[in-house]
């Protein structure tokens, strides 16, 4: 019988355990995305994650989160949606929810199966192994590129040929010395669609994102009020954007997720947002259990949904936006007096406005009722 080498045999594991794809790497990042990250920074495009800037050092370099590493073995699990992943947007009383988001959280599925595959190598082979899914400062998409799982697109994220853009991240660091795999060339060409369909503009140029104008760092990182030129833009997005994603012509040759888990629960595609308005801490924590969405807390995702009321409306927006006035968060206060800014004519949100303000003691909520009162006034044809 043939001998089957260690990496073919840790590629076949890998596979069986539910991966859609599997390569090795160095423990080593190239000087230019080094210095792409370290000018990104620079810039401020990281917006709030200041983490990335706290562990800038061990990003630019695998190896320095475990110096006896001497491979990556860099792994990708499909979610590729059902048709219609974007069948939600602008719809009147409906939230959208991100993809990725509307199955078990992924962090939970895809670390389960890189630790099984880390005993079995453990078991198997004279080495040892660190695993981890996103909660490292493992720079994943340039590791994955390397290891030939896909390219970076215009979009920043990881794109194949096999799967398109839908794709998990995860990776086994190991001692044990493994031939490298191809690196992957980049099949973008002259293609743009991802940049074009990002509603925010987020892309000053083809490779490069500007998290602080990303609907997705918005409704997940950002943790105050959302500056008010964005809030239009959103749509009913309210956890997440799909929308560059979607867009990548390579996900024609892409298949539904294999693994069930990561299929979306069917109250998730269309989400009420007079529901999700009126959900306590407590009733978003059950709602959105073994979720990733769980993650920002109620206050948070709350928020996004009153920005979504005030762009998509629903029969009983303004009275569910009214609730909210009397909310113990002035994040949501603020978001709700922004909703209503955009769902009540001149007179009646500033008659509301003389009534409200001045029980409120929070410097957020009331700048919003007066920039909410200048706003809505500007638009206000003069008689």
């Amino acid at each position: 019988m043939p001998v089957t080498s260690p990496r073919d045999r840790i590629r076949d594991k890998a596979l069986a355990l539910g991966f859609d794809v599997v390569g090795f790497a160095p423990v080593s990042l190239d000087t230019r995305i080094q210095s792409n990250l370290d000018g990104y920074l620079a810039d401020g495009m990281h917006g709030e994650m200041d983490w990335m800037v706290t562990k800038a050092d061990r990003r630019r370099q695998p190896s320095a989160l475990w110096p006896d590493a001497r491979s990556v073995i860099a792994l990708a699990m499909n979610y590729t949606p059902p048709e219609g992943a974007l069948d939600s947007l602008d719809r009147s009383g409906i939230g959208h929810l991100s993809v990725y988001a509307r199955g078990r959280d992924y962090h939970d599925v895809v670390k389960k199966q890189l630790k099984v595959l880390g005993r079995w190598i453990c078991e198997t082979f004279p080495g040892e192994v660190k695993v981890f899914v996103d909660t490292a400062p493992v720079m994943e998409k340039p590791v994955a590129q390397q290891a030939g799982l896909g390219w970076q697109g215009k979009h920043t994220n990881l794109v194949s040929r096999e799967h398109g853009s839908w794709l998990f991240l995860g990776e086994v660091f190991t001692t044990l010395d493994l031939a490298e795999s191809p690196t992957e060339t980049d099949h973008c060409g002259s293609c743009r669609s991802c940049l074009d369909a990002c509603p925010t503009g987020a892309f000053p140029a083809p490779y490069k994102i500007d998290a602080r104008r990303c609907i997705s760092y918005l409704t997940i990182e950002h943790k105050g009020p959302i500056d008010r030129d964005l809030r239009p833009l959103m749509g009913n997005r309210i956890y997440g954007c799909d929308d560059c994603l979607a867009a990548c012509p390579w996900n024609k040759f892409a298949q539904t997720a294999p693994v069930s888990e990561l299929r979306g629960r069917p109250e998730f595609a269309t989400p009420d947002l007079a529901y999700l308005a009126r959900l306590s801490d407590a009733e978003f924590r059950t709602f959105f259990s073994r979720t990733a969405i769980k993650r920002i807390g109620r206050d948070r995702f709350v928020r996004n949904v009153m920005i979504a009321l005030g762009n998509v409306g629903a029969e009983n927006a303004v009275m569910v936006a009214k609730e909210r006035l009397e909310d113990e968060s002035p994040l949501v206060r603020g978001a709700a007096v922004w909703a209503l800014s955009r769902l009540l004519e001149t007179a009646a949100f500033e008659k509301l406005r003389q009534k409200e303000r001045a029980a409120e003691l929070d410097p957020d909520v009331l700048k919003e009722w007066e920039s909410g009162a200048a706003e809505i006034s500007a638009v206000t044809p003069s008689v």
